[in-house]
């Protein structure tokens, strides 16, 4: 019996030793090195998002080859994907078998997640300010723009927990994108300013058909009055603009209120009467848009070219197309005296090395996607506005800004015009806390609508007494923590298992000592 006794002890012994390897989650300023050691190289990897955009590509390839000129002993290989969530999940991934990448394009909600993992993310506060390499340093080999350079709202965005964890690269916000001459053809004429009930009732109009299934607006069997791209979005702004709970700063999940269920059951009255439906059920706003079988598309303003008539990137066939005036608008807003509308877009993050020459090595680069001529070039592709005050007054992007519509390419008025509502509303931007489980909640925002559009479409119920079942089921879905933020701390989820391993070796050992003494006893 001493043998089972003594292997008990062990098997407790590393149960303990799961539990508390990991400690408390220590996040530490990254050293800065004295100087960048140039007689060794690197070899760094660089994780962005690009969406089928050659021009983009080219962009970050030029970045790579210009910045390799600068610094000839840094290699940096370029990973290309074609969603944020999949960077995020394989970053996720990487992250237990230590091989993140040196730098990747991603969200403020995604680093606090990668935060969970003990000093995974550079805290970049010393990098920000340190005299050599630092933003605009004088060992810094090329004009990079100075901290007091960023938009300081945007630098803001990449706050985490009191400290920055990123560098904005992007910036976008979401637009309504209008097919006037259809809106105009229900009798209606666009107001200064969109309104949630205005657009409800022009798509209301715009669904009805005739006793053949011909929608009277178009002539056609198909038709989606107004379809949204990013339902985490719509949710999001509608409780701001509603000032109705989301989440607190502090990280306790609040979504789950009256508002909330107001915003779910006016939603489902939309869908019943196919006036409404989403990028999830019906594919790309765009492709509904460009073939004339929708009046409102909602989309980032960073997909401003697939927008349109004359959009240079539509991917729709050729007969499909449908000649119409397309304007673009700020989101619809519940009270137009007091807009909010969401900023978005990409930051840029450095994760922790064992060698911190390789991380100043990462941290160089991100700063070089900074420089004017990654920004203007960059921000020229889409609808997006460059991060930095040096970058958006300079003559080009001034010039460039002036010639809107000039071509259906680079000049393409939908495109410029969707940059300039994020220029012209910056002070009516908003974003959410982020914490650690920020991402789930966003991704439960968007569930929460899409869940009722399901529903709706399947027939079944959606009414007062069905949206708590649905707020239960969002629960679960993404593991909320509803005290605080989402899900489980990974030192929390260690701790638990460890407790459930110490209670089954408790039991495993009741079991031996039972048959023991029974076998004994004959």
């Amino acid at each position: 019996m001493r043998k089972y006794a003594c292997l008990l002890l062990a098997l407790l012994t590393l149960a303990m030793s799961l539990t508390g390897c990991h400690g408390v989650n220590e996040k530490k300023p990254f050293v800065v090195p004295e100087t960048f050691d140039e007689t060794k190289t690197y070899e760094i990897s660089f994780w962005a998002k690009n969406d089928t955009n050659k021009t983009q590509t080219e962009i970050y390839e030029k970045a790579i080859s210009d910045f390799e000129k600068l610094y000839p002993n840094v290699k940096v290989n370029l990973k290309l994907y074609n969603d944020y969530g999949k960077i995020y999940n394989d970053v996720i991934t990487n992250i237990t078998t230590d091989s993140t990448p040196n730098v990747c394009i991603t969200y403020p909600d995604h680093i606090a997640t990668y935060m969970a993992s003990d000093n995974c993310v550079v805290q970049l506060d010393q990098l920000l300010v340190n005299e050599k390499y630092g933003l605009g340093g004088s060992e810094v080999r090329f004009d990079a723009p100075k901290t007091s350079e960023i938009v300081p709202k945007f630098l803001s965005e990449c706050m985490i927990e009191g400290n920055y964890y990123a560098l904005p690269f992007m910036r976008s916000t979401e637009a309504v994108y209008v097919n006037k001459t259809l809106l105009e053809k229900l009798g209606y004429t666009l107001p200064e300013t969109l309104t949630w009930d205005f657009v409800w009732e022009v798509s209301e109009k715009a669904a009805i058909k005739d006793e053949n299934g011909i929608y009277l607006a178009n002539g056609q069997k198909a038709m989606i009055p107004f379809i949204y791209k990013s339902t985490d979005n719509m949710m999001i702004q509608l409780l701001k603009q509603m000032n109705a709970p989301y989440s607190s700063e502090d990280g306790s999940i609040l979504i789950f209120n009256d508002t909330t269920r107001d915003v779910l059951l006016e939603i489902a009255d939309h869908v019943r009467t196919d006036a409404f439906s989403t990028f999830t059920r019906s594919s790309y706003p765009a492709n509904h848009l460009n073939a004339g079988r929708c009046v409102f598309a909602v989309d980032s303003t960073a997909g401003a070219t697939w927008m349109g008539s004359h959009a240079p990137l539509s991917d729709i066939p050729p007969e499909d197309f449908v000649e119409f005036e397309t304007v673009v608008y700020p989101v619809p807003q519940v009270n137009p005296d007091e807009p909010y509308m969401i900023s978005q877009g990409p930051s840029v993050c450095v994760f922790n090395k064992d060698d911190p020459n390789e991380v100043l090595a990462s941290w160089l680069f991100t700063q070089f996607l900074l420089t004017n001529e990654v920004q203007l070039a960059y921000s020229a592709t889409e609808g997006y506005v460059p991060v930095t005050l040096k970058a958006q007054e300079t003559d080009e992007y001034r010039d460039y800004l002036s010639r809107a519509g000039e071509d259906d390419n680079y000049y393409y008025d939908i495109k410029i015009n969707a940059a300039k509502i994020l220029l012209d509303n910056l002070e009516h931007t908003f974003v959410t806390p982020v914490f650690n489980g920020s991402a789930s909640l966003r991704n439960t925002a968007g569930q929460l609508i899409e869940t009722v559009v399901k529903n709706v479409k399947r027939k079944k119920v959606v009414n007062e007494e069905t949206i708590p079942q649905i707020y239960d089921e969002m629960i679960a879905m993404y593991r909320l923590n509803m005290d605080k933020g989402g899900p489980l701390p990974k030192t929390a989820v260690l701790l638990l298992s460890g407790i459930a391993l110490v209670w089954v070796l408790i039991g495993l050992y009741a079991g031996i000592n039972f048959l023991y003494t029974k076998r004994k006893a004959k």
